[in-house]
């Protein structure tokens, strides 16, 4: 409940009468103060009016005036410089180490901010403010959206700086990870970033004329190549050309069963994903430098041109050969899934490495070209109101999702806010 106090205080949002602090004197909360979600004070630099004199300082907020005591502020320097105490319940009494009265403004959190919050919390269906979002204004709404978009490539910039470092802060192995990581597109993700960490680029590197030898570290650090009982020409000479490579490299292999086929179409195998890993690879087209120096989304999707070679247009698996052949490219569509997911991230996080706004615009804009994912969730928006309008809009509603309503963590959230604030009036009109 204290947090709920802290987000009225935040967002001044209080009660209908007069603010009086406990011993009469008028209150103006000129400027609330910038949330502290560290030790000490609960809101800095806030500005405040008392009986027409104006104070700066620090301002402290709890539920009850004795929860000064139970929290052990007393006597502790950090806290006794605060302008003002902002409890629900006034049931004791504050002082400063020379004996003045700490002020104390009473201030009870307004019952339908209580039961709005409540309402959101409770709610089964999400978004859970979906009765307000019609009644937003298109500027409200492209302004969250805008600050999620940027949020989310900042948490995957964390991911993505994360994985640099464990690479020995190598970007092309960065890219590698990331980029493979996509290609699980959802189901095997975890199974790819696993098997791309498994695998030393610097040898690969050795042998990048040879798209045999790439495939052969490829499947044979998949797990892939383990089964003695096949014998599929491609498969035995694949197979014995790892078991050399592995030797010279010192490789150890994930476990196979780390890969995923359950309600996979083929064309989704991670054979062929392997498969067309190693002809980019092998094409050398696909690196940093190159993403950077494109000119527009057209460029990207170009670098992300591959096939697979001439065994696997005719199987979708070691040994069974399919009955059509079929080149199985990549479609615009999965293309496009990989830069979301991998090549706008990592140009933004680029960009933020080096401290270029110009770099981090282009990833947002990559998205910005693209069109909106479809899903439940987006769909879940759709419904309430919001049509995203290109794929960087979708990845802000999916992030809307998973980091905030997912976690009922409307406090944070414009729309929440917007829900909060309303009177149970205005709210019982826009239910349906």
């Amino acid at each position: 409940m204290e947090q709920l106090l802290h987000y009225c205080w935040k967002h001044k949002i209080f009660p209908l009468q007069a603010l009086t602090t406990t011993d009469g004197r008028e209150v103006e909360v000129l400027y609330p103060g910038i949330h502290n979600f560290d030790a000490g004070p609960d809101f800095s630099e806030a500005k405040i009016k008392i009986a027409g004199v104006v104070w700066v300082g620090n301002v402290e907020l709890h539920i009850h005036s004795s929860d000064w005591f139970r929290h052990h502020h007393e006597g502790n320097p950090v806290y006794e410089n605060i302008i003002l105490h902002v409890v629900c319940n006034a049931d004791d009494v504050l002082h400063y180490p020379d004996g003045r009265e700490i002020p104390q403004l009473q201030m009870p959190i307004p019952d339908y901010v209580r039961k709005n919050y409540d309402d959101l919390l409770c709610a089964d269906s999400i978004p859970q403010c979906k009765q307000i979002i019609s009644n937003l204004n298109i500027l409200q709404v492209h302004s969250w959206m805008s600050a999620l978009q940027v949020e989310r490539m900042e948490m995957r910039t964390e991911q993505i700086m994360e994985r640099r470092d464990i690479l020995n802060k190598n970007w092309e192995d960065t890219l590698f990870v990331t980029v493979a990581r996509s290609f699980g597109f959802g189901k095997n993700g975890n199974a790819f970033e696993h098997w791309a960490y498994s695998i030393p680029m610097s040898a690969v590197g050795k042998h990048k004329d040879s798209l045999f030898q790439i495939e052969a570290i490829f499947f044979g650090q998949a797990g892939l190549l383990e089964n003695k009982d096949i014998l599929d020409e491609y498969y035995v000479k694949l197979r014995k050309e790892y078991q050399y490579l592995r030797k010279v490299f010192n490789l150890q292999p994930i476990d196979m069963h780390e890969w995923k086929f359950l309600r996979l179409r083929p064309q989704n195998f991670p054979h062929i994903r392997i498969a067309q890993l190693a002809m980019l690879y092998y094409k050398q087209q696909l690196n940093l430098s190159r993403i950077l120096n494109a000119s527009d989304i057209k460029d990207i999707r170009e670098l992300l041109n591959t096939n697979v070679s001439d065994y696997w247009q005719t199987h979708y698996t070691f040994g069974g050969a399919s009955s059509a052949s079929s080149k199985k490219e990549l479609s615009i569509s999965s293309k496009d899934l990989l830069i979301i997911n991998s090549i706008a991230p990592i140009t933004f996080c680029y960009g933020k490495y080096k401290g270029n706004d110009e770099t981090c615009d282009y990833a947002i804009k990559l998205l910005e070209n693209i069109k909106p994912e479809s899903n439940s969730i987006i769909r879940k928006w759709k419904e309430a109101g919001i049509k995203p309008e290109n794929a960087a809009d979708s990845q802000a509603l999916l992030h809307l999702h998973n980091n905030y309503c997912l976690r009922r963590d409307c406090l944070r959230c414009r729309f929440g806010y917007e829900y909060i604030r309303h009177s149970p009036s205005f709210l019982k009109e826009n239910e349906n």
